[in-house]
C-alpha cells in the first residue's frame, strides 16, 4: 500500500508547478530523529479555513509517515507551518481586427489584464529537546487549477516542499 502511495505521490509531483526552497542544518543529524508533532500555537495562528489546514497537515502527517517519523505526543521534532498569498496581475497583449487586402493593412493591439492568485507555504522544522531550527522549506505556486481539486492542489504543495526533507535510513 505504501509503495502504491508513494508511486501516486511521485507522478502528481512531477507534474507540479510549485517553486520551492529549502535549507538546512548540515550539523543536524537527521538518524538521531524519530517523531514529530505540530506546533498547535502556530496552527492556530494561521489566518487560512479549517478545511485547508486540516489538508496541509493531513498531507504533511502522510509524508512524514513515508520518510519513516511518527506522531507522537513527546516529539524529537516540531513542525511549524505558515501561509500568504498574494495576487499576481498580468497584462496580455493581442492584436486583433486585422483587415487583409489590396491596400494598406491595419490591426489594433488590445490590453487585457487577469491575475492569479499564488500561495505561500513555509513549513519549518524545529528540534524539541533544543529549540533550533534544523531544517526549512518554502513553497509558492497557483491555488487554483481547472485539472485538480482543492485536496489535490494543497497535497501537491505539501509532497513538492517536503520532497527534500531527509528520510528515516
Amino acid at each position: 500500500m505504501k509503495k502504491i502511495l508513494f508511486l501516486f505521490v511521485f507522478i502528481f509531483i512531477s507534474c507540479s508547478s510549485v517553486r520551492v526552497v529549502t535549507d538546512y542544518d548540515s550539523s543536524a543529524n537527521f538518524d538521531s530523529y524519530n517523531s514529530f508533532a505540530f506546533s498547535k500555537q502556530e496552527i492556530n495562528k494561521l489566518e487560512i479555513s479549517d478545511i485547508d489546514k486540516k489538508r496541509i497537515l493531513s498531507s504533511i502527517e502522510q509524508i512524514m509517515n513515508l520518510k519513516g517519523y511518527n506522531f507522537s505526543n513527546s516529539p524529537d521534532l516540531i513542525v511549524n507551518i505558515s501561509t500568504k498569498s498574494r495576487e499576481d496581475i498580468y497584462v496580455n497583449r493581442f492584436n486583433d481586427n486585422y483587415f487583409y487586402g489590396w491596400g494598406p493593412y491595419s490591426y489594433s493591439q488590445s490590453y487585457r489584464p487577469s491575475s492569479r492568485v499564488v500561495g505561500l507555504l513555509y513549513i519549518d522544522v524545529v528540534d524539541s529537546k533544543n529549540g533550533n531550527l534544523i531544517w526549512q522549506g518554502n513553497g509558492s505556486g497557483s491555488l487554483y487549477s481547472s485539472k485538480y481539486s482543492r485536496d489535490e492542489l494543497i497535497t501537491n504543495f505539501v509532497n513538492k516542499v517536503l520532497e527534500s526533507f531527509p528520510a528515516k535510513s
